[in-house]
């Protein structure tokens, strides 16, 4: 189970996904909890959380995370 400090009880929704990594405990802490290495949460704050470990973090913890698919996040390219 996912526990966060009482500081981070709210937490806008509209954080980048540094900050929500940082908000559920760090680097260390999420790599744990998504049976990932540290560094693939590292690059996480660079690329984006995939997918798959968004929804995940979203089913553990709705309050801090709001899922919506990547294709949905990011405009069609061409689009007018």
């Amino acid at each position: 189970m996912l526990t966060i400090c009482a500081a981070h009880s709210f937490i806008e929704k509209s954080m980048n996904d540094s900050e929500l990594i940082d908000a559920l405990g760090g680097t260390a802490k999420l790599a744990q909890i998504c049976d990932v290495t540290p560094q693939a949460v590292s690059q996480w704050r660079d690329d984006g959380i995939p997918d798959a470990r968004r929804q995940l973090l979203s089913m553990l913890h709705p309050d801090l995370v709001t899922y919506v698919a990547k294709a949905e996040r990011e405009p069609l390219i061409g689009a007018a």
